[in-house]
């Protein structure tokens, strides 16, 4: 299969190489499997944990931190995106190796494993290849699946390729997943019942809850921000919401947008006319729009906000992370395109910490809000709350993924039977 797979590759690669093309990617030869130090050998017992971007990479840092500083597990990260390779290096800093993910071709998945040399992997949220997934079975080097999703959108996707992708789940060892529809979905793609776990969401674990933002208040200074004024943050923002949040922004208010990938970040400053570009490093006096065109700093963005809207759910995409906001005591906005989301923003809609508006109701919500400070701290604490309630995933998932480690495995007896699919 591995080389009738790396034919196809090979052919379909031609349709992809334009949108390659246009984005400047590093690291192109560890792309290709070679880890520029092979790792050396251990006593402990070495897991591979796979975050594909930044959204990944900080949602496991909490069970990173869990299975090395508790367990004595060494963790491997590797990561598939620019952005994300440089959040890891940055958020784990000499801790944890960080590794390039290799593409999907054998020859490049046994090189990278060779150098890697992991006793277990963990897929985070799903990201599963087949010649990958093929190359640990043949290792004996159980593969598992944490923090597991397949929303509707994706399942419809994997179904019209299932064939092609049925013996990549059977060989999943454990399937660690948010909730019943997921697992449902995921024993439907050919994962075995038994190893498919609801484990529930380390998206609420992720979030620091009551904790004070270091750097928050020079990032406000850099920017230029008005305590004095009001300040609506808009995070993970598209390039369809940044005129919408402009037109809708309350006058004497001010508002920073986030957006989501830096390619969007000239179009951003386009349509927010006259703003202060984080980038400048030039305090703006008195402005009233700010873009924070960096990756890593929205966390700070949010400690200052007295609104938050999540972003890329007004237009055509499928929303954000709200998480961080809530965990920050902050009142919540979402457009009414949030499916990648969906649990999470129903949860904290039902808390009443969060309101799913459309293009027309924007203004009227950001209005309300910033008009009525009892309001805003009746939602912030009902977001906090929303947060701590549904927090502890992280530990369950460390005890599956102990259960996988063969030196580990006696630090969680029973994991898997203990646990329910």
């Amino acid at each position: 299969m591995g080389r009738a797979l790396d034919i196809a590759y090979a052919l379909a690669l031609p349709a992809f190489l334009p949108a390659l093309l246009r984005k400047r990617r590093s690291g192109v030869r560890a792309r290709f499997g070679h880890v520029q130090e092979p790792l050396p050998s251990s006593d402990r017992p070495r897991l591979l944990v796979h975050a594909v971007s930044v959204g990944e990479v900080n949602l496991v840092a909490p069970l990173v931190r869990t299975l090395t500083r508790e367990h004595g597990v060494e963790v491997i990260v590797s990561t598939t995106t620019d952005t994300g390779f440089d959040r890891a290096r940055a958020l784990y800093a000499d801790s944890t190796r960080v590794v390039r993910y290799p593409v999907d071709f054998t020859r490049c998945v046994r090189r990278f494993l060779d150098a890697v040399r992991p006793d277990a992997v963990a897929l985070v949220e799903l990201e599963l290849w087949p010649n990958f997934a093929a190359e640990c079975v043949d290792r004996g080097v159980p593969l598992a699946v944490v923090n597991g999703r397949l929303s509707a959108r994706s399942f419809r996707g994997y179904r019209r390729v299932r064939p092609l992708l049925r013996r990549s789940f059977a060989s999943l060892s454990l399937c660690a997943v948010q909730d019943e529809e997921y697992a449902a979905r995921f024993v439907a793609m050919g994962a075995p019942r038994e190893r498919v776990i609801v484990a529930g969401s380390m998206k609420w674990d992720s979030a620091p809850v009551g904790e004070s933002v270091e750097g928050a208040d020079a990032l406000a200074a850099r920017l230029g921000i008005d305590a004095s004024r009001p300040l609506v943050v808009a995070g993970s923002t598209a390039p369809e919401e940044h005129a919408l949040l402009r037109d809708a922004l309350p006058p004497g208010a001010q508002l920073l947008c986030a957006p989501r990938r830096p390619e969007w970040f000239d179009g951003a400053a386009s349509d927010l006319p006259g703003c202060v570009r984080y980038s400048a490093n030039t305090p703006g006096r008195g402005a009233t729009y700010f873009l924070l065109d960096t990756i890593g700093e929205l966390r700070r963005a949010y400690a200052l906000a007295d609104v938050v809207v999540i972003g890329r759910s007004f237009g055509a995409l499928h929303g954000s992370d709200p998480m961080e906001p809530a965990a920050l005591r902050k009142p919540l906005v979402i457009g009414p395109r949030f499916g990648d989301f969906a649990r999470s923003v129903r949860a904290l809609e039902r808390a009443g910490a969060l309101r799913v508006v459309d293009r027309e109701t924007l203004a009227h919500a950001l209005r309300e809000l910033l008009e009525r400070p009892d309001l805003r701290e009746s939602m912030g604490g009902a977001a906090e709350a929303c947060v701590r309630e549904h927090r502890g995933s992280v530990t369950r998932h460390a005890e599956l993924l102990l259960a996988l480690l063969p030196s580990a495995a006696a630090a969680a007896p029973g994991a898997l039977a203990g646990a329910s699919a």
